[in-house]
Parts: C-alpha cells; sequence; structure tokens
C-alpha cells in the first residue's frame, strides 16, 4: 500500500516480521493449538502447489532453454555443494563439542538439505526494478526454481536414512539412495511433461467454451503434482 516503505524493506523480510507477529499474538492470548496447526501435509498438499505452479507458469521460457545448462549447473551442483558444505561444517563442529545436544551424521544432513535451497526472492524484485542483464535474472530466477525440487529429493533420502539408522545401513543402501536421487528427479519431470503435453492438446480445442481453458490449466497440473507425490517422484519437478 506505500509505495516508498515497500521499496525500502524487501517483500521477503516483511513476512518475516508479520509471520512472527502473528505468531507472537497467537501464543500470547493462548489461542487454541488446534486452529493454528500447520501439518506438513497441509503444506505440501494445498500450500505449495500453487507457489510452485505460479513460478512455473510466469517463467521465461526461452530464455530459460537457452541458459539451461548454468542454470542446471546451479540448481543441481550448487544445492549439493550448499548441502555438504554445511553438512560437513556442522559435523565438525559436532567433533569438536560444540554442541549441547549429540547429533548423527544424518540428522545433520538432513538439516543442512532443508536449508541449503536459497530463495532470492528479494533480489529478484530488486533485479525486476533495475532491469539487470537477462542472462543473470534468468540463471538467477532458473535456479530458485529447480533447487526447490533437488532440496526435496535430499530431504527425503536423507529422512529415510534417519529412519534406517545408521548403523543399520548397509553399501546397497547408499547406491540405491544415490540413483533414486536421479529417478525421483527425472520421473518427475517426465510426468510434468506427460501433463504438459495433455493440458496442451485439451486447451487447444476450447474455443467454443473458453471458460474450461482456464479450469484446465489449473486442475491437470495439480493432478500432475499429485500424480508424482502418489508414486514416490519430484512433484515440485512435475
Amino acid at each position: 500500500m506505500n509505495r516508498k516503505f515497500g521499496d525500502s524493506i524487501p517483500d521477503s523480510a516483511l513476512l518475516i516480521v508479520v509471520g512472527l507477529a502473528v505468531g507472537f499474538a497467537l501464543k500470547h492470548y493462548h489461542v487454541s493449538e488446534d486452529l493454528f496447526t500447520l501439518k506438513s501435509t497441509t503444506f505440501f498438499l494445498y500450500l505449495l502447489p500453487p507457489i510452485i505452479f505460479d513460478a512455473g507458469y510466469f517463467m521465461p521460457n526461452r530464455q530459460l532453454f537457452e541458459n539451461l545448462d548454468s542454470v542446471l549447473l546451479f540448481a543441481i551442483v550448487g544445492t549439493i555443494w550448499n548441502t555438504l558444505a554445511i553438512g560437513c561444517t556442522l559435523l565438525a563442529l559436532g567433533q569438536l563439542g560444540w554442541f549441547s545436544v549429540e547429533f548423527s551424521s544424518f540428522e545433520i544432513l538432513l538439516f543442512a538439505a532443508l536449508i541449503s535451497a536459497v530463495d532470492p526472492v528479494a533480489v529478484i524484485a530488486v533485479f525486476e526494478e533495475i532491469h539487470v542483464n537477462e542472462f543473470l535474472f534468468v540463471n538467477v530466477f532458473g535456479e530458485a526454481l529447480f533447487n526447490d525440487g533437488v532440496t526435496v529429493v535430499l530431504y527425503q533420502m536423507f529422512r529415510k536414512f534417519t529412519v534406517i539408522g545408521q548403523e543399520n545401513l548397509i553399501a546397497v543402501d547408499y547406491v540405491a539412495g544415490l540413483l533414486s536421487f536421479f529417478v525421483i528427479g527425472v520421473g518427475g519431470v517426465c510426468i510434468g511433461l506427460f501433463f504438459a503435453v495433455l493440458v496442451s492438446l485439451i486447451t487447444r480445442f476450447c474455443d467454443r467454451v473458453k471458460i474450461l481453458a482456464p479450469v484446465f490449466i489449473f486442475v491437470i497440473p495439480y493432478m500432475a503434482y499429485l500424480t508424482a507425490e502418489m508414486v514416490g517422484l519430484s512433484s515440485i519437478l512435475a
């Protein structure tokens, strides 16, 4: 509402402040936790899909595919590097006895995967405002879009390793985990491509009843997301 105020402070920073204020108010006034408990299923099935859909729908397609090599380098190799760098640093601190609670290696890697994907919302907003170089903008935007899928795959892999237990893991489990990283990612993309072709064909014949086109454009990508989720593939990439 206030342009000068909005330009001075990034949206992401404002959202954090609003979240802290709302959380403090709910706790201070002892509002029932049953009404305001965010479950993981609620987040992954209802809140995340519209965010990912919005990012994909308004993605600059031509520029993205022209720079796909550098985007994937940042999104895949960069995210894995972030996870390993954060994880190894925390493991070293744990070995030095800096933590009051003892963590296993996979618990630390699980945390590293959780925070390794950067979300440059504020940076992209500034880029749009100053009309930065297109190559730089597409790389930052594309990396932000794809790194979420990579992070979710890493998170799920380390979560399963944590549940199994480090002492119960054998060599085959590590190989399967490494292969699952590629299978989950590529499988999610294949499901997304299938539903993308499907929605393209259906909306092609919606000229007489144009109101149906937006319905298919919203519903079918959501079906792609749910299908990937059901078969254990990357729903974000789908």
